[in-house]
């Protein structure tokens, strides 16, 4: 099996291309493959596979060995390999996710190679149960929620995968590993959860950190970037153009108006490839 080691501003992944199918076992190849010690070392296993709705499909399976229903992260990657290794000569790009169906990717290239792409992350879930949350309602929006005897507020979104975000004084350095296990794994969230705690700077500016569901913390997460920028228009905090600050690097976030749609910028990398 050969692959492709790359990352999304430092959420790294093992990028294989090639295969039919998802493998039996994929679970616990990434399981194996993530590890930083003994193996590659990774935040998840990503497949690029054939797709019968659009260009390719993307599979991605976390370090634990549970599958995500889509990364936003991984997806710029997805799109810079495809296109950096000529599996596909366009720059609009089509590439469907178990989670949130089939996204529309644009593509920017310099010297033949992808510096950068925009993608079309679909439109926001806000619906409680449909996270989802235990929570019946169609916006959870600044609701309490408690862990420990400690008290947090939290606004749920879906970005085709479960997000809380949460507003902290500062974010930067926030204790993520006390608190980021303890709500991923809380009985409000049937399904697990993603966790974003986040401070607003200003109204086009905001730290995040997060804590991913399956994978731990992560230097940066597209999905929850754009689950922060939803949540912060929603709780008054942000315009609806916005970047989100990871501890990896910084994400352009759009929720436009027009189309309800959630639009993510940033940088793909191709660190080395190898053979197993």
């Amino acid at each position: 099996m050969k692959f492709t080691k790359m990352h999304g501003l430092g959420n790294d992944f093992i990028v294989v291309a090639g295969e039919k199918e998802l493998p039996a076992g994929a679970d616990q190849l990434a399981i194996q493959l993530c590890n930083r010690f003994f193996s590659i070392g990774a935040d998840g296993v990503v497949f690029i596979l054939p797709s019968e709705k659009a260009d390719f499909q993307m599979r991605i399976i976390n370090s634990d060995g549970s599958e995500a229903e889509q990364c936003g992260n991984a997806i710029r990657c997805v799109s810079k390999y495809v296109y950096d290794h000529k599996l596909i000569d366009a720059t609009e790009i089509t590439i469907e996710t178990i989670g949130a169906g089939v996204q529309k990717v644009q593509v920017h290239v310099q010297d033949g190679r992808v510096v950068t792409a925009r993608v079309d992350m679909g439109e926001p879930i806000l619906q409680g149960l449909q996270v989802p949350t235990t929570v019946d309602a169609d916006e959870v929006i600044d609701y309490p929620i408690e862990v420990d005897g400690t008290s947090f507020r939290f606004t749920a979104v879906s970005m085709g995968n479960p997000h809380c975000v949460i507003y902290v004084e500062d974010a930067v350095n926030f204790d993520l590993a006390t608190w980021g296990p303890k709500l991923e794994a809380h009985p409000m969230f049937p399904r697990k959860i993603n966790v974003e705690f986040a401070t607003v700077r200003d109204r086009a500016y905001t730290d995040m950190r997060v804590w991913e569901r399956g994978a731990g913390p992560t230097l940066a997460c597209g999905t929850g970037a754009c689950a922060t920028l939803v949540s912060s228009v929603l709780n008054g905090l942000s315009d609806r153009e916005a970047t989100v600050s990871l501890k990896g690097g910084d994400l352009f976030i759009e929720w436009l108006e027009e189309d309800n749609h959630v639009y993510m910028t940033g940088p793909a990398e191709e660190v080395f490839t190898g053979k197993l």
